[in-house]
């Protein structure tokens, strides 16, 4: 049979929270050409905010080292306080025991930058695909 088409196919929503335009804007290319809708944060605060006021987004890719909040601060306080969405750091960082503390602090993956656009693609695809979807009302 030829390509099916999910059931559920509402676009995605990934919200991007990186303090570096040239990287927020490499992101979108690489998961707006399949079809993902991006929204841009550009640190800590300004990505807690978008995901306070964003009720349907489906992922999160956070950079580490950004001004006023961190990365690993900003998804610890998601953890607490947040919507459960899965998180995928992106960033220059690649010490274990960074990767260890994000993983405690609830981020599902880490891809150091520089990243190939494929498989950035196919992180975030596995991690939305395996998201429970919403209960219907």
């Amino acid at each position: 049979m030829a390509d099916q088409v999910p059931e559920n196919t509402a676009v995605k929503k990934i919200l991007v929270i990186d303090d570096s335009e040239t990287i927020r804007h490499q992101v979108r290319q690489a998961l707006a050409a399949t079809g993902y809708e991006i929204i841009e944060a550009v640190d800590g605060v300004d990505g807690l905010e978008k995901l306070r006021g964003v009720t349907d987004l489906d992922m999160a890719l956070c950079d580490v080292n950004m001004p006023r909040l961190n990365g690993l601060d900003m998804i610890a306080e998601v953890q607490r306080s947040g919507p459960k969405i899965p998180i995928l750091m992106l960033t220059t960082e690649g010490q274990p025991s960074l990767i260890k503390r994000a993983r405690e602090s609830g981020a599902k993956g880490w891809i150091v930058k520089p990243f190939k656009p494929e498989l950035l693609v196919a992180a975030v695809t596995k991690l939305v695909e395996q998201r429970p979807a919403p209960a219907s009302p």
